[in-house]
Parts: structure tokens; sequence; C-alpha cells
């Protein structure tokens, strides 16, 4: 120990320390403290009192240090002792680690001293293990963003080359701002400029008759519309006509357009004369148009649809299930859905539609199982029935092979018989027409009858249609 040059320690001015207090003083100067004799044998073990993760070490004393060590601390240990023997005390520190029955470890640094006129050695230790703790964690944190630079770097990589390889005009801008983000070089061809001189400059100065303020708040209404046309603006070094689509997002706390620039040839080259033809029937045609989610959940539909059920503007219906509308609610909805997905389309359900205030109107509805995206969806056509149910509920006379059927019944049956035959014959047809739509679903079939569940089993019963579908199952 330094003295700074004082010989107050030497002067015997300090009174000497009593024996029953200097083990006390001794594990208070360090965190656990060790009395070893020349041969490597523990003579005693002092734990200061504030630290109590090192647990009761008294069945140490006695027995030889080395046990208590690890394989690479013994040759340490063995060092230092033959330094003892040889009447040298090492003045270096010595990192030990100590693992008791391999039960657990713990790192503990040594300063060593002669003890009991030089035939003990006094280990004055400190535990190493928040030292441990805490370089662990650094190098978890550290292996954390190593792994985090490794994916950003992966992700940037993947963005930067397919920003390069797409052959659409691609622009990011800034919605703060107004600035080019980025760009790519088809889009910064049909500019008149380089990527290069792009970068950072304000994307409004790009195009005729344009102010910074106006223009991004054009391209943020085009972007949020429901409206899928595109802003029509023209270049200022070429005039060239151009038409903008934009799609905004947020990234790192900052909103960002995707802008997908279309020059009029390109424009006029991909939009064909049916494209035209759809858009204006789905626009103007008389049978309502719904575009669902394969859930039922409403994504856009026609104003036809929204006449059909007395809604005002789209947002009153998108967003809501199908089964809302319908008069069987959501067993009409699973309905459409499992006959759609399993057959792809399913050409023809009748049912009612409710409108916003209680009213019902029958309707034919049309499936089609739209899988070509990575979202399939729903597309259904619903047609006015009512008039049509109208002119089916007057009398019409039956066919003549469906007469010359029943006329041929008369004579071998009463009347009372025939009837009954054929309105059995009927009801069967329903019952199995309804089950296969439902699935098998029994509850849902029996509402779409109109039947009680009971009523049901006991018609499936009398059909024999109960013990086939019990066989199928089985």
């Amino acid at each position: 120990m330094n003295t700074g040059g004082s010989d107050f320690w030497n002067s015997g001015s300090v009174p000497v320390i009593e024996p029953e207090f200097l083990p006390g003083l001794i594990s208070a100067a360090s965190d656990i403290a060790l009395v070893i004799a020349e041969d490597g044998k523990v003579l005693s073990v002092m734990i200061n009192s504030d630290e109590s993760s090192f647990g009761n070490l008294s069945h140490w004393e006695g027995r030889p240090l080395a046990e208590f060590l690890t394989v690479e601390s013994v040759p340490k240990l063995e060092s230092v002792l033959q330094e003892f023997r040889d009447g040298r005390v090492s003045s270096k520190a010595v990192e030990l680690n100590h693992n008791d029955n391999a039960v657990w470890e713990f790192p503990v640094r040594y300063a060593f001293h002669s003890f009991g006129e030089g035939t003990a050695l006094i280990m004055l230790g400190r535990d190493l293990r928040p030292v441990a703790e805490t370089q662990q964690q650094l190098v978890q944190a550290q292996m954390s963003l190593e792994q985090g630079y490794e994916a950003r770097r992966e992700f940037d990589a993947r963005y930067r080359l397919l920003l390069r390889t797409v052959r659409d005009p691609i622009v990011f801008v800034s919605v703060s701002d107004g600035q080019v983000r980025d760009i790519n070089e088809p889009a910064a061809a049909l500019l008149g400029s380089t990527r290069e001189d792009m970068i950072g400059t304000s994307f409004a100065q790009e195009f005729r008759d344009r102010r910074r303020e106006e223009f991004i708040e054009s391209l943020v209404n085009n972007a949020i519309s429901e409206n899928v046309s595109a802003l029509t603006v023209q270049t200022r070094r070429s005039r060239q006509r151009l038409g903008i689509q934009a799609t905004v997002f947020r990234a790192a706390g900052e909103r960002l357009l995707i802008c997908r620039l279309d020059s009029e040839s390109t424009a006029t080259a991909t939009t064909d004369e049916l494209s035209i033809n759809l858009s204006v029937l789905y626009a103007k045609g008389t049978d309502a148009i719904v575009f669902t989610s394969i859930a039922g959940v409403i994504q856009t539909c026609n104003d036809a649809f929204l006449d059909l059920v007395d809604a005002a503007h789209l947002v009153d219906v998108k967003g809501r299930s199908l089964g809302d509308f319908l008069g069987r609610g959501q067993i009409d909805l699973s309905v459409l859905i499992e006959n759609s997905k399993r057959n792809g389309q399913m050409r023809m359900y009748s049912t009612k539609v409710l409108n916003e205030y209680g009213a019902k109107t029958a309707v034919e509805m049309s499936v089609t199982y739209l899988n070509d995206r990575s979202d399939p969806e729903l597309g259904i056509i619903l047609r006015d029935a009512s008039r049509v149910d109208a002119i089916r509920k007057t009398p019409m006379q039956s066919t003549e092979e469906s007469s010359r059927n029943v006329m041929e019944l008369v004579g071998s049956a009463t009347l009372k018989e025939i009837v009954s035959e054929t309105t059995d014959v009927v009801e069967k047809m329903c019952i199995e027409t309804a089950v296969s739509l439902t699935r098998n679903n029994r509850v849902a079939a029996a509402e779409m009858l109109g039947l009680s569940r009971q009523s049901l089993y006991v018609k499936l019963r009398k059909h024999g249609l109960l013990s086939r579908d019990t066989d199928d199952e089985s």
C-alpha cells in the first residue's frame, strides 16, 4: 500500500487490532476472505455480512482450495502458492473461478497478503459477478445491434434492387416538405433529369403551374380517395402530360408518398375497351354489385346496391358484414361463402335483402370467388327479384310433360294419394337442396326452410335422409 511518504503507519501511533475484531475488519474490507496454508488447505473463510449470494461456505475449511476451483483456475493458485513457499507474495491480483460441487460458479479477484509470521496466506477477494453480468449484457446488446444492422442492410439491399429493376417510374416524396426522398431511373428519365439530380429537390417544381403545398395536398387527397383515377399533370421540361397515382404510408414517424408515374401513351395502351365497358357497367348497371373480403366484410359496392339497401353513401356500408343486409343474416352469408370457396362460384341463390329501415326485398344472388390475388375476395351480384316473384306466384299452366306424368297416376290411385306422393317428392327435393347448400348444417337448413330443428329431423327420418347422412359421416 502506498502511504504517500507518511510514516504514520510505521510510527506505532496505530493501536494493535484486537483478535476478536480482526475477522470482522477483514470481511468488511472484502466480499470474501480466505486464509490458506502453504499446502493450499483452507484455514478460515470469512464473508462480508452484506453479501448473501455466496451462501454458507464453512464446509471449505480444512479442505484444499483447489477442490473448489474450476480447472483453468487451479494452475493460477499453484503459481501463487509456489511463490509464497519461495518467500515471495504476489503483488498482482489474480482472478479465480470458484465452483461448489459443480452446481454454481462465481468469479473472484483476489489480492494476496502474508499472514501469521509468514505461515499463512490471506486472500482478500472482490466478487466479479456484477461485472460479468454487465459484460454479458453488453455483449448481448452488441449482438442485437449487429443483428439489427444486418437485417437493415438486407432490407435496404432488397429495396435498392427492387427500385432499380422495376420498370414502372416510381418516386418517393416526403409529405412534410415535398422533397424527393428517392426515385428510380425510369421516373427520372420521364421527368427529363437524372436520379442524382432529383433526390432532395422539390417534387412540385418538376411540373407546370404547381405550388408545393397545394400539389402535395392534392397527392395526399388522391391517395386516400376512393376514386382510383390518377392526378393529371404536365412536366416542366418536356411539356409531357403524366398521370400520378399516389399511396401514402408512414415510415420512422414520417409520412411519405409513393408515386407511380404514367405517361398518356402508357395509360392509353393499358386501358382497353373492355376495362372501360366494365367500369361503366359497374357504375351505371341496374344490378347491385358488391365486393367483400373472404369473411364477407364489404369492401366496395356500386350505386345500385346502395339503392337496394337505401344507403346514402359508400361509407355507410363499407366495413360492415354483408350478413347485416341479408334476410337470414349469417346463415345466408355462410352458405354463399362456403359454396363459392368450394366450387369457385355459386350461380343462383334466392334470399331477401334488408334495407336500413327493415324493409325486405327478394333478390337472386350469384357469387364468384376471386382468388387471383394474395387476399382473395368475393364478387357478388344481386338482382331485384320482387317483380319476378310476383309473376311466379300467379297461376301458371303445367308443362305438357309434367301434366302427362300426373295424368298417368289417375286411375291407379286416389286423388289424395296422388297429391300426397307428389308433395313428398317436392318436400324431399327441397330438404336435400337445403342440406346440401348448408353442407349438412341441420340448424342452418331448418332456418332456411322455415322449420324447427325437431321438424326437420322428423322429415329427414321420414324420407330416409337422416340414416343416409349418418352412413356418409361414418
